[in-house]
């Protein structure tokens, strides 16, 4: 269950990446503000869910999939 957050926090650190670098636009700071309390709430989140899912890069299952 918490792997799962962890990947849909990392989409959307994703894809708002993929809009910074196309459009030059940040999702994130459009909706909370730029610099604000809440969007650095945001991309922690998202980094800590990263650092959350390095082990998933190094563990085998059976299937060979890592979640």
């Amino acid at each position: 269950m918490m792997y799962k957050l962890f990947i849909a926090l990392l989409i959307v650190g994703g894809l708002n990446w993929g809009l910074i670098g196309v459009l030059n636009f940040d999702l994130v700071a459009f909706i909370f503000g730029s610099g604000s309390l809440l969007s650095r709430i945001v991309y922690t989140v998202v980094g800590i869910s990263a650092i959350c899912s390095i082990p998933a890069l190094f563990s085998s299952t059976e299937s060979g999939d890592a979640m």
